[in-house]
């Protein structure tokens, strides 16, 4: 082989080996570039889902709810009765009409300590709004205002049908304000859905427990229903009662 043969063959394989490092290096800057997106990809990932835990799946417990913060108490006395209720609920509306002047009596007599558990199992009913929800979550804030029953009786007062869109917020803010409830607290709470998703832990508690309707009513411990499985009458609950009280 000449020696210019010889140079040129030295040269190609030198243009190789060059090309050939050239081609790894791109190689590994590739799949350098490839994994620090990976792991910027994996960490911002993980950064929303914490912060969207952290704004979405907080629960804020009212501190005046009793009953591992499921409802909120009127009245002190011996035998404790258990109302769990929609606000969207018909039956539940009818029960507040006929039977809860009874219960509240009840109560202010010192005979009973009367709980209310606001559930929400009734949020299809209201067109994509979830009024029971809403509501719910509304007397809890009604409730650290020192206003629970007002404000409860007022939203029986005002009930919407089944199928309908529900009370606004802003309309319960306004029914708020007629039984005095107008502290910015309450309406921020209000407006801003701080206890929702207490009412969904409150709701999962209710049925955690075996209950599946509205209104259900427990008298010191055990499920009272009337004949044929119907809802109690103010007259049962007194019975009841009596004879719990011995």
């Amino acid at each position: 082989m000449s020696k210019g043969s010889r140079d040129r063959a030295v040269k190609a394989r030198q243009i190789v080996a060059e090309q050939k490092a050239a081609e790894r290096r791109r190689t590994v800057t590739l799949w350098t570039s490839v994994a620090v997106v990976l792991v910027l990809f994996v960490a911002g990932l993980i950064g929303y889902t914490v912060l969207s835990g952290q704004d979405e799946g907080k629960v804020t417990t009212p501190a005046s709810a009793v009953d591992e913060g499921t409802a909120f108490a009127t009245g002190a006395g011996p035998v404790t009765v258990d109302v769990y209720e929609d606000f969207m609920c018909p039956s539940c509306g009818n029960f507040e009409a006929t039977t809860g002047p009874t219960l509240k009596q009840l109560a202010t007599d010192g005979k009973i300590t009367l709980r209310f558990h606001p559930v929400a199992i009734l949020d299809r009913f209201s067109n994509g709004t979830e009024y029971s929800t809403r509501s719910a979550a509304a007397s809890a804030a009604a409730a650290e205002e020192g206003k629970f029953t007002e404000f409860h009786d007022v939203l029986y007062a005002n009930q919407p049908a089944e199928n309908s869109d529900g009370l606004s917020d802003a309309r319960m803010i306004e029914l708020a304000a007629t039984v005095g409830l107008t502290s910015d607290a309450f309406k921020n709470a209000v407006n801003e859905g701080t206890y929702k998703a207490w009412a969904a832990q409150a709701t999962e508690t209710f049925l955690g427990r075996g209950h599946t309707g509205t209104p259900t009513i427990v008298v010191d411990g055990k499920t009272l229903t009337g004949e044929n499985n119907t809802v109690p009458s103010a007259e049962l609950i007194t019975q009841t009662v009596e004879k719990a009280a011995g």
